[in-house]
Formats: C-alpha cells, sequence, structure tokens
C-alpha cells in the first residue's frame, strides 16, 4: 500500500493539506473497516505512516511544480533580453 499512498500524494499534491488530511482518514478507515486493526496506539502510528507516505507524494508533486515554475521564468528571462 506504499506505492498507492505514494501515488495518491503524487496526483493530488496540489492540494496537499486535503490530501494528506484524506489519506489519513481513508486509511484509518480502511483499516478499521477491514479489521485489520482496531482503534488504539497502533492504529495511530498506521495513520502516521499513511501520512509521511503520502507527504513523500505530495513533495514529489511540489518539487514539479516549483521546478516547473522556475524552468517557465528562466525560459521568459532569455526570451525578454
Amino acid at each position: 500500500m506504499i506505492p498507492t499512498l505514494i501515488m495518491v500524494g503524487a496526483v493530488f499534491g496540489r492540494w496537499w493539506r486535503v490530501t494528506l488530511l484524506a489519506s489519513a482518514v481513508g486509511w484509518s478507515a480502511l483499516l478499521v473497516v477491514t479489521g485489520a486493526m482496531t482503534p488504539g496506539p497502533a492504529l495511530a502510528g498506521a495513520t502516521g505512516l499513511a501520512v509521511l507516505n503520502s507527504g513523500a507524494g505530495v513533495l514529489i508533486h511540489q518539487g514539479i511544480l516549483r521546478g516547473g515554475r522556475k524552468l517557465r521564468r528562466a525560459m521568459a528571462s532569455r526570451r525578454s533580453t
């Protein structure tokens, strides 16, 4: 499931707050509903790992956005001179 959470973060990273919140709530709900875990400290740890994995995807997305913006600015400044 780690790659799935990273992919969710990478795809929806533009809306990073909602993405991280949704991954925390969604992953916790999935674990409880399927009976894989019961509410408790272990579930809190699993939720934290879900947020970290989604956060890695968000960082990838944000890095691509910022890199693209820098590249566009550099290209625009070359054209104007």
